[in-house]
């Protein structure tokens, strides 16, 4: 994983927009992220390290997500412009990715910058519950990964707003980073 601080310049989504200011991943894990790599092609294959990754976080239904123009047939920009409308979850969003590649982008507090963190196959990503964030594709335009959730398969947002902001979601994630310096 890559991860930069978002250059803002109005352009492409799918575009790497880098700003040329790197972010460091521990910096993200202190922002609440948890970020390591399975390699599709490790020994004795990624299946059951990423089982052992979803039982220890009690991680017990799953899915595949398949984010192509195949997949989500009629439904594919319509669904870019929700992944990619800045949002939050109840719960944490987790990934692990298959194939393709793409990018999540996350608001840090307090500067309410935006930091670009890429995505490849291989990469195992958890975003905390009450992060603002967002979800695109790169330039290849198409990504598959397993989601994971704790019960029902069920995944629901809540775009930014005075309700999301009043969220105890949202008050449990800034009070989980207060003390974190910015760009530490």
């Amino acid at each position: 994983m890559h991860a930069y601080y978002y250059d803002n310049v109005s352009a492409d989504q799918r575009l790497p927009h880098d700003s040329g200011q790197p972010v460091e991943l521990d910096y993200l894990r202190k922002l609440g992220l948890a970020l390591t790599s399975v390699p599709l092609d490790t020994e004795g294959g990624w299946e059951p390290l990423v089982d052992k990754i979803a039982n220890e976080h009690g991680w017990d239904n799953r899915d595949t997500m398949d984010v192509t123009k195949e997949g989500l047939g009629d439904q594919f920009e319509q669904m870019l412009d929700k992944f990619f409308a800045e949002h939050m979850h109840n719960d944490a969003e987790v990934r692990y990715i298959l194939s393709g590649s793409g990018y999540w982008d996350i608001r840090e507090y307090p500067t309410d910058l935006w930091i670009r963190i890429r995505v490849l196959p291989g990469d195992f990503i958890i975003i905390p519950a009450g992060i603002y964030h967002r979800f695109t594709l790169d330039e290849l335009n198409q990504v598959k990964a397993l989601r994971f959730t704790t019960g029902e398969l069920q995944y629901s947002s809540t775009a930014r707003g005075s309700e999301t902001d009043a969220s105890p979601f949202r008050y449990r994630y800034l009070d989980s980073v207060k003390e974190v310096p910015v760009g530490a």
